[in-house]
């Protein structure tokens, strides 16, 4: 994406609001979100909201992010394995084919994707399975975007969608779908059991659902100092209610109703790899590695972007945006390069017949 095309993207989503404003509430929902969780627990409230509304936070994450996001990574908004022959984007394609794979998709079939993002894996879904999908997204900002992409690949005719927190997809009816997958969505979930059990209530009986999560791995320790540190630096970035275990997305799944076909992290393969956070910290592993996703490329652009803010090129607060961005970026390396976390644990799972 061109900085001509990311500048209208980014003056379309934030529609002259105050981003730094914007940015600066956003970086304070864990402070929110604790608060509410005592009042309501003073309160005796059932519910446990009492004024914090998570989904809003994930929304509000997606409208600030997704230009940056979709300029300095990919229209497929998701971390993948990678390997030294392979670009970024080369290894997006074989890790979305493997999820196509997976699901056994066939032409025709009614395929949900569980927050879509803006359709980069619905785009490869429609045009080499030759299903019809519906996407799921809380973020109006990232639905335009994906109907403009849509409409421009020439696939809008086999895509529709529903503006709405997959918590909760009233406007859908039961046991809709032949198959459904969530890439990097039900992580944000802040009930993953509820998350679960509504998408196995729109899927058909003998459906396959595929599914992607960001968890902490066995070598996560909450009792070291450094590793809550990380986990809460991802959480605060990432607008992630808690960080799931392996075992812990398992039985979210299982207590839905769903049976686990298989689940893995990913990133652990058979023969020459490369770490699922190298394209964030150094040129060398894969091929291609773009600059503006490297350290010091990320701190060139918080400063490019803020002399772009005083030529009117970018709206007002965007390197605020951009800085946010670079603190998760370098929050996603430590989890990596300790082994406490990982964004790749996938997972195949049936609705039983």
């Amino acid at each position: 994406m061109k900085l001509g095309k990311l500048s209208r993207d980014l003056h379309e989503a934030y529609q002259g609001t105050g981003v730094k404003g914007r940015v600066r509430h956003f970086d304070g929902w864990i402070a929110r979100s604790a608060r509410a969780a005592r009042s309501a627990r003073s309160a005796q409230e059932a519910d446990g909201t009492s004024g914090y509304d998570h989904s809003a936070t994930v929304k509000e994450y997606y409208n600030l992010c997704s230009g940056f996001m979709v300029w300095g990574w990919n229209e497929s908004l998701h971390f993948v394995p990678l390997t030294p022959e392979e670009s970024l984007e080369e290894s997006i394609v074989r890790h979305q084919r493997l999820m196509i794979s997976k699901l056994d998709l066939k032409p025709d079939m009614a395929v949900v994707d569980v927050g879509c993002g803006v359709g980069g894996p619905m785009r490869r879904v429609v045009r080499e399975a030759g299903v019809k999908v519906v996407g799921i997204n809380i973020s109006e900002v990232q639905l335009e975007k994906a109907r403009k992409l849509n409409a421009e690949a020439g696939i809008a005719h086999m895509v529709d969608y529903e503006a709405c927190s997959f918590m909760n997809m009233g406007g859908i009816e039961d046991e809709t779908f032949d198959r459904g997958y969530a890439i990097e969505s039900t992580c944000h979930a802040p009930d993953k059991v509820r998350a679960f059990e509504e998408i196995y209530r729109v899927l058909k009986p003998g459906a396959l659902f595929w599914g992607q999560e960001m968890c902490l791995t066995d070598k996560f320790d909450p009792e070291d100092a450094g590793h809550r540190v990380i986990e809460q630096e991802l959480r605060r970035g990432i607008a992630l209610n808690d960080i799931a275990t392996f075992g812990e997305v398992n039985r979210a799944l299982e207590a839905a109703g769903f049976q686990v076909i298989e689940g893995m992290d990913r990133d652990i393969q058979e023969g020459p790899s490369t770490p699922w956070y190298s394209t964030m910290d150094s040129r060398r592993g894969t091929l291609g590695n773009t600059l503006r996703r490297l350290p010091w490329g990320r701190k060139a652009i918080i400063a490019g972007s803020k002399m772009a803010e005083m030529l009117r090129l970018l709206p007002k607060g965007s390197s605020e945006v951009v800085r946010l961005l670079d603190r998760t970026a370098d929050a996603y390396v430590s989890g990596g390069k300790t082994g406490i976390f990982t964004p790749l644990y996938c997972f195949l799972a049936r609705k039983p017949l």
